[in-house]
């Protein structure tokens, strides 16, 4: 029995090589791209441990449970951590990142999540690199899901590490991932006695058997479906164009809060500022009384398939989360999500217009 997925011959260097170009063009870099046999998780922890030690004074700014999450792996490193959090309905400031510097000068790294997909905000990364540019210190950046959504620029941004996933606005795979890593990265790792060797977190094997090596040889057998696959999405993002792309998902971002408010029922943006708001997904906080896990879950019943979803850990009481990311980034979609919403609302003796959603997001789509 054959099937297209099954019995392939092995990926070539070359052709692993030529997809990690592609994703260098996708991210205007001049940098080193190495793309990493697993999810975005992978080389977000690699390039922590990597260039992170006991020597290391990191800023870590949480505005998102990623930004927990890179505090601790920090903290595991041996890094001293000074932790800049603000309410997740709202971004991070270049003014409080360069007040955090004034207090503490000594800060020589900073991690920072683009736009968190769990909470609905994205952050000012090019007024914020400007910020860490001049402190000179090494600038980490979590760009997973705002890649294909928004500006991802290392380079004119002056970010030293940034990793990006297929699964989000790039509508491809979340079994493989790629970081972007600056010269200055690799000295600082490569001065880290701590850093992974020898360790499928490592990104210096990747540096001293692959990129060092011209590209020759992989160190291992790579995932070939999710590489393939990987290269399929970078391809139809080439095809239709970037800006294309990044609009349709911006297009999502106008309409679905339109849509949410027409709609009415008590629905109210998680975040405030509009233009804090993440292109990738809006989060909406529900009205006193009513349970968003609930509501998410009685919208889901008619059609489970709808990209919605309850916050995470306490904010399941008050935020619902509408992804509109990738192939979801489409009138469609969200008329439907809206839709199942409002009807869930409604079985909860909430009134609603339904009606009034529906225009609101057409004329907010266009």
């Amino acid at each position: 029995m054959t099937h297209p997925f099954l019995d392939l011959p092995p990926m070539s260097a070359a052709h692993f090589a030529s997809i990690e170009d592609r994703v260098a063009r996708l991210l205007g870099t001049e940098q080193d791209v190495v793309i990493m046999q697993g999810e975005a998780l992978l080389p977000l922890e690699g390039a922590i441990r990597a260039a992170a030690g006991p020597g290391t004074v990191a800023l870590n700014v949480i505005t998102g449970p990623y930004g927990q999450t890179f505090g601790n792996w920090l903290r595991d490193c041996g890094a001293t951590v000074i932790d800049l959090a603000v309410p997740f309905h709202t971004a991070v400031t270049a003014e409080q990142i360069r007040a955090a510097f004034a207090e503490r000068p000594e800060i020589d790294f900073v991690s920072l999540v683009h736009a968190e997909a769990a909470t609905g905000n994205t952050n000012p990364v090019a007024e914020i690199g400007e910020v860490v540019r001049e402190q000179g210190a090494l600038f980490h950046l979590d760009a997973v899901a705002s890649i294909g959504a928004e500006p991802v620029l290392p380079d004119a941004w002056g970010v030293d590490l940034c990793v990006i996933g297929a699964q989000k606005a790039m509508g491809g795979p979340a079994g493989v991932s790629a970081v972007s890593v600056s010269e200055r990265a690799w000295a600082r790792m490569a001065a880290n006695p701590g850093a992974p060797r020898r360790s499928y977190l490592s990104l210096l094997d990747w540096k001293e058997r692959w990129v060092d090596g011209g590209r020759k040889a992989l160190l291992h057998a790579p995932a070939q479906l999710e590489m393939l696959a990987l290269e399929a999405c970078v391809e139809r993002i080439e095809t239709v164009g970037p800006t294309a792309v990044m609009a349709r998902h911006a297009a999502a971002a106008t309409a679905t809060p339109a849509g949410a408010g027409a709609l009415g029922g008590g629905l109210e943006p998680y975040v405030y500022e509009a233009r804090e708001a993440a292109p990738v997904a809006t989060t909406l906080r529900v009205p006193d009384g009513v349970v968003a896990s609930e509501v998410v879950a009685r919208a889901l019943e008619g059609e489970p398939s709808l990209p919605l979803a309850a916050g995470g850990g306490a904010l399941a009481k008050k935020m619902v989360r509408v992804n509109h990311y990738g192939t979801d980034a489409s009138a469609a979609v969200v008329q439907a999500c809206l839709a199942a919403l409002g009807g869930a609302l409604a079985e909860l003796g909430v009134t609603v217009d339904l009606a009034g959603a529906r225009r609101a997001v057409e004329q907010g789509w266009g």
